[in-house]
């Protein structure tokens, strides 16, 4: 049995010093305020519930993979250092996307745009098992690999966070500083000119 002065002690133990359970149960609010105060283990869960996105964007945004993973380490580096900042006004995934965003902006600011790498993401299943289908299938996504590069960087970024990361219009603006109506500008153009792009797949 657990006597009330235990419970008090292990409420008062410093966060760092607390015995490391299922964090994967954990809310993002409870892991950025244990994170913020030093806990290692809560932001180990953070990178580890949020890195696969924001990689995938920041591949996606730079179109090479050593470039993304650079961004990537820079944004949880940063978010490490600003966490005791972090007020939660707005959600913890949005805010690393905000920072993962920035960081891209910065390497695209540093070099001149290259071609994409025709890469599929390897967590990516093929649901067509004919040789013909599956060679079709591939030709689409490089395609649009292709045509995602062609994209302004506002245009791509709006897409790639509103259809492959399923951000609300709202979210999208807070983690580009776009207006509403300017977000919808942005992917209503994506998306007529991703789709005269691929009308051949259609």
């Amino acid at each position: 049995m657990v006597r009330t002065s235990d419970r008090q002690l292990a409420r008062d133990l410093p966060v760092r010093d607390r015995p490391v359970h299922d964090l994967s149960a954990l809310s993002d609010e409870v892991l950025a305020r244990r994170a913020a105060l030093g806990a290692r283990p809560e932001f180990n869960e953070i990178v580890r519930r949020h890195g696969p996105a924001l990689f995938r964007y920041a591949k996606r945004m730079l179109a090479d993979q050593g470039d993304a993973e650079d961004a990537v380490q820079e944004a949880f580096v940063a978010a490490w250092k600003s966490l005791p900042d972090w007020e939660g006004r707005s959600a913890l995934r949005t805010w690393l996307f905000t920072i993962v965003a920035r960081k891209a902006t910065d390497h695209l600011r540093k070099r001149r745009p290259t071609p994409a790498e025709i890469t599929t993401d390897s967590a990516a299943t093929d649901p067509h098992s004919n040789p013909e289908q599956k060679a079709r299938y591939n030709n689409l996504l490089a395609a649009l690999e292709q045509a995602l590069t062609a994209l302004p960087t506002g245009q791509r970024s709006v897409w790639l966070l509103r259809e492959v990361e399923g951000l609300s219009y709202s979210e999208i603006g807070e983690v580009l500083a776009m207006s509403y109506d300017s977000v919808r500008g942005n992917l209503a153009r994506a998306r007529s000119t991703l789709g005269g792009a691929l009308s051949e797949w259609r």
